[in-house]
């Protein structure tokens, strides 16, 4: 009779020392090339004067308001009473560190009386671009300042809302920047 031979099959060694080096060379680099993105929320008040005129119709509101033009900024304390005018830089972009010190300056002066504003209205034509909106949100709300040998925060106007710009304070405004 025929034997049969049974062939006892090895099983082979797997061998893994070079995808090991791969990976030990491949993860840290891949790590340190990795760009980690920052997510920043900003949050959106409603404007303070809607709760104001529900409650007292006939009292006068004084809020901080930003208008924002194509060539220049109005910076308006009371509502509707301009109080600083910032034309653009020479490369006809929005002056964002003389608008930061505009409102240091406001900030400043409400404290003296006894006034602690938080809020600022942005008044936004309909054609302003997104860029411009964040920028400026950025900068009314607060400025980089050195408290004891360390690079800080300081507030300036946190909350902030958004409205349509009125049509008569942007006709004012568009008469200015054709008068220079």
């Amino acid at each position: 009779m025929l034997k049969k031979t049974r062939l006892t099959r090895q099983e082979p060694e797997l061998d893994i020392t070079s995808f090991m080096s791969l990976m030990i060379v491949l993860v840290p680099v891949l790590l340190m090339m990795m760009v980690f993105s920052h997510i920043t929320i900003l949050e959106l008040k409603l404007p303070s004067d809607i709760k104001e005129l529900s409650a007292a119709p006939n009292s006068e509101l004084k809020n901080l308001e930003l208008l924002i033009g194509e060539k220049q900024l109005a910076l308006y304390y009371p509502q509707g009473a301009l109080l600083k005018n910032i034309p653009a830089t020479k490369d006809g972009k929005h002056d964002y560190k003389l608008l930061v010190q505009a409102l240091k300056e406001v900030k400043f002066l409400l404290n003296e009386q006894g006034i602690e504003k938080k809020d600022i209205n942005l008044l936004l034509p309909a054609n302003t671009q997104y860029q411009t909106i964040i920028t400026v949100m950025d900068s009314v709300r607060s400025y980089e300042t050195v408290v004891a040998a360390s690079l800080v925060d300081a507030e300036l106007f946190p909350d902030v809302s958004l409205l349509d710009a009125p049509q008569d304070l942007l006709a004012q405004m568009n008469q200015d920047e054709e008068a220079q």
